[in-house]
Order: C-alpha cells, then structure tokens, then sequence
C-alpha cells in the first residue's frame, strides 16, 4: 500500500509537469474560461488530461509496438494536429466577445473536450516524453503498478487544469468587451503560430 502511494504521488507530480508548461493547450484553457465560464474552461482540459492519461497508460504498461506505430506516424500526426491549430486558432482570433457571459451548450461542451482531447493525442512527442519518464519505472513493479501510475498522471493533469481554470474565472468579471476583443486576437494568434509550427516541424 505504501508503495503503491508513493508510486502515485511520483505519477501524480509527472501528470502535473505534462500539463502545467503553457502551450496552445493552455491558451484554449484559459480563453474558454474567459469567454464560457470556468466549467467549460476545466472541461476543456480534461480532454488533454485524458489523452494524458492514454499515453500514460502506453508508456506505463510498456506497449512498444503502440508506441513504435505513433513515432512512425509523426508526420502525419503533426499534419493533422497543426491543421487544426490552424483553424481554431483563426476561428479565434476572428470571433467576436459576446456582450454577456455566455453559457456553452452541452454539444458545446462536448466539442471543447473532443478539440482538446484530439489536439493532445495528435502530439507523438507527448509519447516519447511519457516513454522517457517511465523508463525503467515499470521494473520490479507488481502488475498493479501500471495502473496506479495511470491514476496517477490523471489525477495530477486534471488537478491543474482545476486549478488553471478556477483560477482564470476569478478576473473573468472584471473584463470589459475591449479586453475580450484582445484576448481572442491574442490568443488567436499565439494558437495560429502553434499550428504553422505544428507544420513545418513535422517536415
């Protein structure tokens, strides 16, 4: 038991260090918190929490060949994952602030989740930096172990998409129409430059 708790707090800290450095994951996060309220923003990042957790789960129980299959298929993941950078990113730099708070839909909310959830997956270096963390982790484990990692780097990555997106909500009232205006053209722009980055990396 104890073992197994300290094996999931060491997952749990690795789910933490995935998800906290600030990409276009982050940047969707933190713009749908602004503009939909903090569920949608949270929902938002549980799609890349659970994309997490499904490469967690590749890396901790050691499935080579999935693993060898994604790496083969770099480019077109990039492809596919910068492609649509691209139109989310130019999707948001040209919308418009509503004039209230908006409340997303239950499709909507669904759509959020999926983007991200597709964005994450379409990463292959996410894998690789999975595999490289876990290396030699599994050995000497009981076969239990793979699955408290797995839990582990769910908790860790949900937990700061939790926090990321509470945290955004408490100045979502004090933005004006202006600062939304910016925001999106901001945000936009950081998620366009993502994506051609996306793109050109995978040549």
């Amino acid at each position: 038991m104890t073992e197994n708790f300290l094996l999931f707090i060491r997952a749990f800290i690795i789910g933490i260090s995935i998800a906290a450095p600030v990409g276009p994951i982050g940047v969707l996060c933190i713009r749908r918190t602004l503009s939909n309220g903090k569920f949608a923003g949270f929902l938002s990042g549980m799609g890349a929490a659970s994309a997490d957790m499904v490469y967690g789960a590749i890396a901790a129980f050691g499935l080579t060949a999935v693993t060898s299959l994604l790496v083969d298929n770099a480019f077109w993941l990039k492809f596919l994952g910068g492609g649509f950078l691209l139109y989310l990113g130019i999707k948001t730099f040209l919308e418009k602030p509503a004039g209230h708070a908006a409340q997303a839909k239950q499709g909507g909310l669904a759509g959020m989740y999926l983007s991200t959830f597709f964005l994450t997956i379409t990463n292959p270096m996410t894998i690789l930096a999975f595999a490289a963390i876990f290396a030699g982790t599994m050995l000497g484990e009981k076969f239990t172990s793979p699955l408290v990692v797995v839990a582990g780097v769910f908790a860790g990555s949900a937990v700061w998409w939790l926090a990321l997106s509470f945290g955004v909500s408490l100045t979502r009232d004090k933005l004006t129409q202006s600062h939304m205006a910016w925001i999106n053209r901001i945000s936009g722009a950081i998620i366009i430059a993502f994506g051609v980055f996306a793109l050109l990396s995978g040549n």
